[in-house]
């Protein structure tokens, strides 16, 4: 105890042993002083007030110009401040501190004890495993939330941030140097390397990973905690935001991906995680790569039935009447916790979390079911495979009832192996949804009805989210319209949605004659394909030209020609806004 004899007995503070610890003014080591006195006294808790009037002149009230010494000696860490018996986390006002107590905290007791707060490292040596490695990175994480959670006013003020700040340094450096010296690549370096990664977006991957080894509840997957780990301020925390939204190198290149969870106040909150093969590739270096999962979109191309589509638009990105993005926004509603709480205590859903939806997207070609159809793949993180149903008749002859079945099992076996609940897209499904044939009939209507009773049947059992498309509805035979959970009308779009399809579909780099007007050409009744085939037929027009200048009537002679066409124009997959 010589630190602290020597602290309390010295007159001169200045000359003590800890003082140049304490990193604080001459003034507030000797309320330090003064204040551990009255600890070895027996006094744990002891008055600001009280404090100040002993130690300054109470005239003119100059105890109170003192009030910031204690302050500071709070932030600090060398004292806590205590209410009735409990340690208070929030920041004081220095007025509030008049009336509070403050007691020395456990680094100063500490300090005292031992004669210095000195963090000393053991021996740099060489990392003998990547195991070795992540411990030492997963500690930097902790320090970091410790970091995070003070700057909050959570924190124990026991803690001084500039002593964990300081510790987070040697650590860091510490790392570094381990690093530098370890001759066996270490997985998680060489990663880094690879994909480039920047100090921050490491913080990221390695609080994710950390989340992993631990097992944990979640408490690194929350984007806010995320950007707490890597922002020392709140301009910091919204310039920050975008490494975690789309568009981010971690999320566009596939090393993390987030789940979005509805919460009780209707808003939206994300919690991140790190994909399965760069878990794999991580936790099990040695493995082959072999092992790893497949990628659905590599089982798909060792196939001909499916066709595995690429959606880069969302359901914000389509035009859609209010009802259907209405009806919609309620089958996406059903990956919230609450909505699948109450339809499993409702007895309409089991124990499946997923979605369950069969929809019918019915319209005229070219208005955007099978673009909504991959917008709602891509709102929702699921992969979308695509069936094209007028080729189920030309696939095998004769065998036509079995392909029906072929189909189904085919996806489930694609889903099991890739370990994913993709989308399935029945695209021109008019041949299965129409009124089955009555009486005996021909083979031909036999063979018919048989393969949309299989169909049927499919249809009952599947699992999941089943969309299928097709142009006309009054056909429908009534067995299949009850099996749909949503049947959605894709009508051609009016004249305002038309005006907002041409301005969103033109090219946005090119001339356009002085006096163009969109809304002459929205005056056209067109549906979204045709639009896009229209301006696609005009730039390769326009583009021959030398001087490469649109003009209205460059647009209305293709309009022309597409309404006075006997058919209905090229098969589009939709329109984007």
């Amino acid at each position: 105890m010589k630190h602290l004899i020597d602290f309390i007995e010295t007159k001169d503070v200045s000359k003590t042993s800890i003082y140049e610890q304490l990193k604080c003014t001459k003034e507030e080591a000797q309320l330090v002083q003064h204040i551990c006195k009255r600890y070895v006294a027996g006094l744990e808790e002891v008055s600001v007030l009280e404090v100040l009037q002993e130690n300054f002149s109470s005239e003119g009230y100059v105890y109170l110009k003192k009030l910031g010494l204690v302050k500071n000696l709070l932030d600090l860490g060398w004292l806590i401040q205590v209410s009735f018996g409990q340690v208070k986390a929030h920041e004081a006002s220095k007025l509030e501190l008049l009336s509070a107590s403050v007691t020395p905290s456990i680094s100063l007791l500490r300090l005292l004890e031992e004669g210095s707060l000195e963090i000393f490292l053991p021996e740099v040596k060489p990392y003998t495993d990547h195991l070795e490695y992540l411990q030492d990175q997963f500690d930097m994480v902790a320090l970091l939330h410790k970091i995070s959670t003070f700057k909050q006013g959570f924190a124990d003020n026991s803690l001084s941030i500039g002593r964990l700040k300081n510790k987070l340094t040697l650590l860091t450096a510490r790392i570094e140097e381990r690093v530098k010296m370890t001759e066996t690549p270490i997985v998680v370096e060489e990663f880094f390397k690879e994909k480039e990664l920047d100090e921050k977006e490491k913080r990221i991957f390695l609080a994710l990973l950390k989340e992993e080894y631990s097992g944990g509840e979640g408490q690194f997957r929350d984007m806010n905690t995320l950007i707490e780990l890597i922002s020392f301020d709140e301009y910091e925390k919204i310039k920050n935001r975008a490494l975690l939204e789309e568009g981010a190198k971690l999320i566009t290149e596939e090393i993390i991906d987030y789940e979005e969870i509805l919460n009780m106040f209707g808003g939206v909150s994300r919690s991140f995680y790190l994909q399965e093969e760069v878990m794999q590739r991580i936790i099990h270096p040695k493995k082959k790569k072999k092992v790893a999962k497949l990628k659905l979109n590599e089982l798909v191309d060792e196939q001909e039935l499916f066709e595995y589509l690429k959606p880069t638009t969302t359901l914000d990105d389509v035009v859609l009447h209010p009802k259907t993005r209405e009806t919609l926004n309620n089958v996406v509603k059903q990956v919230d916790k609450e909505v699948f709480k109450k339809l499993r205590e409702w007895g309409i859903k089991d124990k499946r979390k997923g979605i369950d939806a069969r929809i019918i997207f019915y319209g005229a070609a070219g208005t955007g079911k099978t673009m909504t159809a991959m917008s709602l793949a891509k709102t929702l993180k699921r992969p979308i495979l695509s069936f094209d149903c007028s080729k189920i008749l030309s696939m095998y002859v004769g065998e036509s009832e079995k392909n029906v079945r072929k189909i189904f099992d085919d996806f489930k076996e694609l889903s099991k192996k890739a370990k994913v609940d993709p989308i399935l897209l029945l695209n021109e499904a008019d041949q299965f949804l129409s009124a089955r044939s009555e009486g005996t009939g021909s083979s031909a209507d036999k063979m018919h009805n048989q393969m949309q009773n299989i169909f049927l049947e499919q249809i009952e059992k599947f699992e999941g989210i089943l969309i299928a498309t097709t142009n006309l509805l009054g056909n429908i035979d009534k067995a299949f319209s009850r099996r749909f959970n949503y049947k959605i009308e894709f009508k051609k779009p009016g004249k305002k949605q038309r005006l907002r399809l041409w301005q969103f579909m033109l090219p946005e780099n090119a001339d356009y004659e002085e006096g163009f007007d969109m809304t002459e050409l929205a005056r056209h009744e067109l549906t979204g394909g045709q639009i896009n085939l229209i301006i696609k037929n005009t730039a390769y027009k326009v583009a021959v030209r030398e001087e490469s200048v649109f003009s209205n009537y460059d647009f209305l002679e293709e309009i022309e020609k597409e309404l006075g066409s006997s058919f209905e124009g090229a098969k589009s997959m939709g329109f984007k806004v």
